[in-house]
């Protein structure tokens, strides 16, 4: 059944200010665009004000800048769109992940168990697991030997987490995500490849996030670490031994390679390759589509992924690129001709 707030009920969990009908009714979020008289939208991006005049919202949230050009009922507030994600969280539909310990799950006797654990169908608790209190654990996931889970993490179905590893407590795992599988580590013998068992584990903070299809290796040696308040996207690749800060967010289809280094409140786009080794200090801006090789020390936007243009213009720049190396012959020897030139007139 869906569920009816009125503006006042939202403005009070908001600490919003409000202008207009404490008395309407709002049933969901919506777009400006898109929204109903009945939904609430919001307007964080300037270049969007326009659809002020048209919205048929039954409310809007917005800053005390904006609140000028729209005239119907609206909650005013510093930051809209961090309003919006409070406001996002307040009316979640979301189902739990586990509504019971089902039948069907197979818990080791010697795990233990927080209260009002909950556990869907065919999960597998292995031995001297522990699961915190208020945790969700979903259908088919795999809760690995002496692991430890904190206090109201939710897994969603099939996720895995391996021996040993370390989660705290408000954590989000989204299907798919496998933490504390091998790191890639190898010794080659005479072409023959030689395998390293990673022993080291998982740690993994507080209140963080992890996408569907996620991976986290497990240390070889010392452990892989994920601190407090990190989020991670979907089909992200995190190898041993990675440290990743503090607030640092990480968009889908990123590698980590082995023993990289992340600081605090980095920033870093999809599709992005840091090579091993490499550390990357506080407060770091990566776009999408670059390739780190060597460490970065200073905080700042770095990129270096080609931006797409039409195939002519592609390949016309790519057939200059192919012919660097002799353009830096022919301008060095330009240069030492001009010297030469120089030299005579004196």
């Amino acid at each position: 059944m869906t569920k009816h707030y009125t503006l006042s009920q939202l403005a009070d969990h908001l600490g919003a200010t409000l202008d207009g009908n404490a008395d309407q009714p709002i049933v969901k979020i919506a777009t400006l665009l898109n929204a109903k008289d009945q939904d609430i939208a919001f307007l964080a991006n300037k270049k969007y004000r326009s659809q002020l005049e048209s919205t048929q919202a039954g409310a809007v949230i917005l800053s005390a800048e904006d609140a000028a050009y729209f005239s119907g009922n609206k909650l005013i507030c510093d930051n809209p769109y961090v309003a919006y994600a409070k406001l996002a969280q307040y009316m979640d539909t979301t189902p739990n992940a586990a509504s019971s310990i089902h039948s069907s799950a197979v818990i080791d006797e010697s795990a233990s168990l927080g209260n009002n654990v909950k556990i869907a169908a065919n999960a597998v608790i292995e031995a001297g697991a522990v699961i915190g209190d208020d945790v969700e654990i979903g259908a088919g996931s795999f809760i690995g030997k002496h692991a430890r889970i904190g206090a109201g993490t939710k897994l969603w179905a099939n996720v895995t987490i391996y021996h040993e590893v370390e989660i705290g407590e408000h954590c989000l795992f989204q299907s798919g995500s496998v933490i504390g599988s091998d790191g890639f580590g190898y010794a080659n013998e005479s072409g023959e490849w030689v395998k390293i068992p990673q022993i080291g584990t998982v740690i993994v903070g507080d209140r963080v996030e992890v996408g569907a299809c996620t991976s986290i290796d497990r240390g070889a040696i010392d452990n892989t670490i994920i601190h407090d308040n990190v989020i991670l996207d979907n089909q992200i690749q995190i190898a041993h031994n990675v440290e990743i800060g503090y607030g640092t967010a990480i968009a889908g289809c990123t590698v980590l390679a082995g023993s990289v280094k992340i600081g605090k409140y980095c920033q870093i786009g999809g599709m992005v390759a840091i090579n091993g080794h490499n550390e990357v200090c506080d407060g770091v801006v990566i776009t999408g589509m670059s390739m780190v090789t060597k460490g970065i020390t200073k905080p700042g936007v770095y990129s270096s992924g080609m931006p797409h243009t039409t195939n002519k213009e592609w390949r016309k720049s790519i057939a200059h690129l192919r012919n660097l190396s002799d353009f830096k012959a022919r301008i060095k020897a330009l240069e030492n001709l001009t010297e030469q030139l120089q030299h005579t007139d004196k």
